[in-house]
């Protein structure tokens, strides 16, 4: 049976100060954490700061981003070596912020994963719609092309080595979400995608929501047959509320 994931992703928030008392919060919590795995993933100034903080608690540290480049001159990135030495385990890969405001294609996405994987770091790979997307009826037109890019290139198997995080773009930071219907019909298409390639792969791999899951929601949506956890943005910030959708599984 796949476990659940929980995975905060900070995105660019946090403070020296602020980033002890959330971590302090949720591992005073840690305990009515039963059927879940937390994960957090801090802006990269704070990878070693966060790494200490959690260090003995069952909290695992991930990045936001990977070079796709083991070294050299790249000015503003992050060689995957030096995510495994701060003790990252996992990796965010293509989040909709990162296609959308920066650029990432399919293809550099692609390359991206591929370093992870060879480096040891789990990608959580992030696939998800535009609302002009949703409402043209290509969503998994969409979910399977960005799905392809690494498929195509790294084979189905390198699948299994990640996590993916079903994103739908038009749900993020917007305070509006999926049903858990409309969620899990897209959760059960990319399972059904991969199954027609891999049937071990498509029951192994873990996959997430990451369209403003919260505290409120959690129950519902983590309850559908193929939600394995959540990515989760503004409510990771707030340990109380981080706790309660780790509970909730």
């Amino acid at each position: 049976m796949r476990r659940t994931l929980i995975a905060g992703n900070w995105k660019m928030n946090g403070s020296l100060q602020s980033i002890a008392e959330l971590i302090n919060g949720i591992k005073s919590g840690l305990a009515e954490i039963t059927n879940a795995d937390l994960a957090v993933c801090p802006p990269a100034i704070f990878l070693m700061r966060v790494g200490g903080l959690i260090d003995g608690a069952s909290i695992a540290l991930g990045s936001q981003n990977v070079c796709d480049h083991e070294s050299g001159a790249f000015t503003g990135e992050l060689a995957p070596s030096m995510l495994k030495e701060a003790g990252c385990q996992y990796a965010i890969i293509g989040h909709s912020e990162r296609r959308a405001l920066y650029g990432e294609s399919d293809e550099l996405i692609a390359n991206r994963y591929a370093m992870a994987v060879k480096s040891g770091l789990t990608p959580i790979f992030c696939i998800g719609e535009t609302l002009d997307e949703r409402e043209s009826g290509v969503t998994e037109d969409v979910v399977s092309k960005q799905l392809d890019a690494v498929i195509n290139t790294q084979g189905i198997s390198a699948i299994g080595s990640c996590v993916i995080a079903y994103e739908p773009v038009w749900a993020i930071g917007t305070g509006k979400v999926a049903t858990p219907e409309q969620a899990q019909a897209v959760h059960a298409f990319i399972r059904s995608k991969l199954d027609k390639l891999d049937t071990a792969v498509a029951e192994k791999v873990q996959i997430l929501y990451g369209g403003s899951m919260n505290a409120g929601n959690a129950k519902e949506l983590l309850s559908q047959a193929d939600i394995d956890g959540g990515l989760i943005g503004g409510a990771s910030l707030k340990a109380a509320d981080f706790l309660a959708i780790g509970a909730a599984a």
